[in-house]
């Protein structure tokens, strides 16, 4: 039996007016998921402990069988797992957005963002950009890491856990309350934009149209995480297809092999074929008995508030992940499972993630079970079925 995880990041959503009261899942067009939910079980699942916040970090923590209660140490930290940053237990790691401020006003604490992605800013970009910060904010036990497109990282030697504001919570609101109270990092963030926002490369965004990357932003403090290897909690062999580097620091802790599928940003425009080929390819040909893929594009679609671009991504992910997946494992012969389902809901209309329960597609090709007629939120509700705790998900998979 092999096993595949399907994580489409953000994808649940609210019912919309101009959607004619539909959510984005349920307004695209999804022949493939539907096919699979005529003889799947459809279900409801918590992903997102209760008093935890509800991110990506925690919520595919939960889905890939660790429970955040317990192997939770924070965001950065996973990602720090994924570029080789080096973290002794006393350091503190802290996620390093490049983010889209106004510019008109006079000062700092009175502008807002815009952006949390910098327009979705290439790693190349970027990087040019975080060496200037590197350079312009240059202090003894801090150091900076490049990550991918606006996501990197900053590591304090033997540091404080504190707490600091996600950018995609406060789009659109005034900075000033948000900033931090560490005076260190609050004389960073302010003097970043300073560095970055007359730098030839945001000079030329705003020629192009492009939204500048014009301040950093601090956010996800933690501490090294020790999680369980993967292979010896569950027997199997796992992999990992993720363009952001959370989901590949979750798989570095977890033991899991990391594959790079080359052209897979995060972004709406990923290489959606690629993450399909390199899942079969792994499942059939490289020896792994479990692969999980990730999706990034319809929570990035959710921050940005556009409901079109974010059935879009759905719509791409149905057509050229989903279904060439199913296709190819059963012209390979091979018997499998396969769990389609979101980490959390992105809201278009909050534009930030919620904890509300998320909708499952669990489908065996063994087993022509009684499904519904289609996957969305609504069937998932209509199901009667809720797992209250997210992290036993991975045992109904593996069947354990």
């Amino acid at each position: 039996m092999k096993y595949i995880v399907i994580l489409c990041d953000g994808m649940a959503d609210e019912p919309l007016e101009g959607l004619g009261g539909k959510t984005p899942l349920e307004a695209a067009q999804t022949k493939n998921m539907d096919r699979l939910a005529e003889k799947a079980e459809i279900g409801m699942v918590c992903t997102v402990p209760e008093d935890m916040a509800p991110g990506s970090d925690t919520a595919n923590l939960s889905v890939i069988g660790y429970d955040p209660k317990k192997y939770y140490s924070g965001r950065s930290p996973l990602e720090a797992l994924s570029i080789g940053a080096e973290m002794d237990e006393k350091d503190v790691s802290f996620r390093c957005n490049l983010v889209t401020l106004t510019e008109e006003q006079d000062r700092y604490e009175d502008r807002v963002i815009l952006d949390h992605s910098s327009g979705e800013i290439s790693t190349k970009e970027a990087a040019d950009l975080l060496e200037a910060l590197r350079e312009g904010l240059k202090r003894e036990g801090y150091t900076f890491y490049a990550g991918t497109s606006y996501r990197h990282l900053l590591i304090q030697k033997e540091g404080k856990v504190v707490d600091l504001t996600a950018p995609h919570d406060i789009l659109t609101k005034r900075i000033g309350e948000y900033l931090p109270e560490d005076p260190v990092l609050r004389d960073m963030v302010v003097r970043s934009y300073d560095i970055l926002k007359d730098h030839p490369i945001n000079v030329r965004r705003r020629k192009e149209g492009k939204n500048p990357a014009n301040s950093a932003w601090f956010w996800g403090a933690g501490t090294r995480p020790a999680l369980t290897s993967f292979e010896e909690k569950n027997g199997v062999k796992g992999a990992m297809i993720s363009a952001v580097d959370l989901l590949k620091g979750i798989a570095v802790g977890a033991g899991m092999h990391n594959v790079i599928v080359e052209g897979a940003n995060g972004g709406l425009h990923t290489n959606y074929a690629g993450k399909a080929h390199a899942a079969v390819k792994a499942l059939t040909e490289d020896g792994y008995d479990f692969v999980y893929v990730h999706i990034e594009a319809a929570d990035e679609m959710g921050h940005q508030g556009s409901a079109e671009d974010k059935i879009r991504a759905i719509e791409y992910i149905d057509d050229q992940v989903i279904g060439p997946v199913a296709e190819a494992l059963r012209a390979a012969g091979a018997d499998f499972r396969m769990l389609i389902l979101p980490d959390h809901p992105t809201p278009v209309r909050v534009r930030t993630h919620t904890a509300d329960p998320v909708p499952y597609l669990l489908y065996d090709s063994t087993r022509p079970a009684e499904g519904c007629s289609t996957y969305c939120e609504k069937t998932g509700q209509e199901s009667g079925r809720l797992l209250e705790e997210g992290y036993r998900l991975i045992d109904y998979l593996l069947e354990k």
